[in-house]
Formats: structure tokens, sequence, C-alpha cells
């Protein structure tokens, strides 16, 4: 990891730290959600914590641009800061701990660092271009490597798909049994996640955590971006093999 990305990260986790503390303050207070135009909600912690998180990067990197859930674009540079100040807001408002604050920094259309914490629940994970993916207590302490399931046999594999009927694209696919299969992915508890909903600041992070612990990520196009509505996340050995089944294109 280069100098430039070493300080980056620091001032993800930095920027993180000082978000989960507002965070945590209105979780603990207790807030109500509204809905917004497109149906999802939102509280004024959202608000609160990606506006922090601007400020706080803003102020290091007075040059670099943002995409975010709440507060949407603003500025124009090869560096975007990707924000979602609070991913899981239902469960936020309804005082149950899966939720995270999620940080993704693309520089020239490539994602290079991400870091997602999840205060309440005292888990976080990261992960940099070419460096690894990782996770660790939050405040971080000890701190161990993801890595992928290696199954390559699609018929004992166990795959989870988002959906109303999850067999009806990837067969044999069941339900999720936990509220973020991404992390049951990065353990190497399950071998595939389909998930062809959301945003670009849901996905951006987790592409490069599931990518840096050795899996592999396609959206409907055929590319790896986050802005196509969801996509396959799956273990490298599986991955051609369940694209094929879901007719996406698969990349050279």
């Amino acid at each position: 990891m280069s100098a430039g990305m070493d300080g980056d990260l620091r001032l993800a986790f930095g920027a993180v730290e000082a978000a989960a503390e507002v965070a945590v303050g209105y979780f603990g207070a207790g807030v109500a959600a509204t809905l917004k135009a497109d149906g999802t909600p939102v509280t004024e912690a959202d608000r609160a914590v990606e506006g922090l998180l601007r400020e706080t990067l803003s102020a290091a990197r007075p040059g670099d641009a943002f995409l975010g859930e709440e507060l949407g674009e603003l500025g124009e540079s090869d560096r975007v800061w990707i924000l979602d100040p609070i991913d899981g807001t239902r469960f936020f408002s309804e005082g149950d701990p899966n939720w995270r604050i999620q940080i993704a920094l693309e520089v020239r259309g490539v994602t290079e660092l991400a870091v997602v914490a999840s205060p309440a629940l005292g888990r976080c994970w990261w992960a940099t271009r070419g460096g690894g993916a990782f996770e660790s207590s939050w405040p971080r302490a000890e701190t161990r490597r993801l890595g992928v399931s290696t199954a390559a046999s699609p018929e004992n594999a166990v795959l989870v798909a988002l959906d109303n009927d999850p067999g009806a694209r990837l067969p044999s696919a069941r339900p999720p049994w936990s509220p973020l299969p991404l992390i049951e992915l990065v353990h190497g508890e399950i071998d595939a996640f389909l998930v062809e909903r959301y945003y670009k600041w849901d996905h951006a992070p987790w592409i490069l955590i599931v990518e840096e612990a050795g899996g592999r990520f396609t959206n409907p196009t055929g590319g790896n971006s986050g802005d196509q509505g969801g996509g396959l996340y799956s273990n490298a050995a599986l991955h051609d093999n369940l694209l094929a089944t879901l007719h996406y294109p698969l990349r050279p």
C-alpha cells in the first residue's frame, strides 16, 4: 500500500470514529424514521452522520469529491468518497444493532479503499486494493485477515439470494439468515450471495472487501461496479458457473 493510500486509510478510520460517536448518541436516544421519495427510510442521524463525514474528509482532502446517500454529489475530482452514513436505517430506528457506517474511496473510477464499521455490534471490516481484507473489533484491537471459501461445485455450495423467490434466479439458493450475508461470505460460511438491488453506496465498500478476501463481484452488465443495481458476489471458484446460470455476461 502506498504512503498516500495509507494516509487515506487512517483518514477514513478517523472520520468513521468521529461519525460513530455521533451515530451511537442518536442510537442510544432513539430516532424516528421517515420515508424519502424513493420509499427508503431516513432519520435525522443519517443526515448528521453524513454531514460530519464530509466535514472531516474535506478538511483533510479539500480537493476531493463526494457521493453520499443523503446529501448527493458534491465536487468534481478523480478522487470520490462514497458515503453511506447509516446502512440499515430501519434497524437503526428500531433499536436493532445491525447497522453500519460505510466509506469507500474511488480513484479514477477504481475503488481503492473501504471501511465498514458496526459500532453497536463492536465490529469493523476494511480493505485496500492489493492489501487484503480484514476484520477487527470496534474500537479496533485484534485483527484477522478475511478469506472466502473454496467450494467449486454449485451442487455442494451454500447459495443465498435476496429475493422474494431466491430459487427463481439462482437454483438451490435460500433466503438470507443474517442481516448482512456478505459478512458470512468473507468468513467463508456461505459461498455466494445474489443481491440485485440497492445503490452504489451500498455496494462499493463490499465489492472491494469481497475481492480482497479472494472473491469476485459481477453486476448484470458484466462489470464490477456497484452502480448497476447490485449483482453476484461469490468465491472465485464458483463465480463463472453462477454467472452462466444467471445469464450475466462473462468478463474477459
